[in-house]
């Protein structure tokens, strides 16, 4: 669905917060997730809020708005059949089929920029709605 070609500047651009909170989140485990929105009037994404190391799975996705789009990152955390601690970061592509046909579009074509600016990302995730998003997709993504 994306354009690809002509404008290399299409798409939006990534802030720096976004950025250094995502490496924060990856490599000092400040964060369990992030939740990232595109600010259109700054034709940017930006950080809309964060988790901290205690808060589960479910707080993560009761902030994930029920109308509208969002690109999230979360740390998840489990155990592989040989006893071993892993941690696996998945990039979540939230695009509820309830959201404006607009704000899918804007997030369907940034998507790909803003996710190569975050180095790291294991797996991805389109969701449209929560089953697509739910906890055992993840299990069964990360083993």
């Amino acid at each position: 669905m994306a354009f690809r070609g002509g404008n290399a500047s299409s798409g939006m651009g990534v802030d720096e917060h976004s950025k250094s909170t995502f490496l924060e989140l990856q490599r000092k485990k400040v964060y369990r997730y992030v939740i990232f929105k595109i600010d259109e009037k700054k034709k940017e994404v930006v950080v809309e809020k964060t988790g901290g190391p205690a808060e589960s799975y479910s707080d993560f996705a009761a902030s994930m708005p029920e109308n509208d789009c969002r690109y999230a990152v979360y740390d998840f955390d489990f155990v592989t059949s040989e006893n071993c601690q892993k941690s696996k970061i998945f990039f979540i592509a939230w695009s509820p089929s309830v959201s404006r046909i607009r704000a899918k579009m804007l997030y369907a074509t940034s998507k790909d920029r803003f996710r190569r600016e975050l180095e790291g990302i294991h797996y991805e995730i389109q969701a449209t709605d929560r089953s697509e998003m739910d906890l055992d997709v993840l299990r069964e993504r990360a083993n």
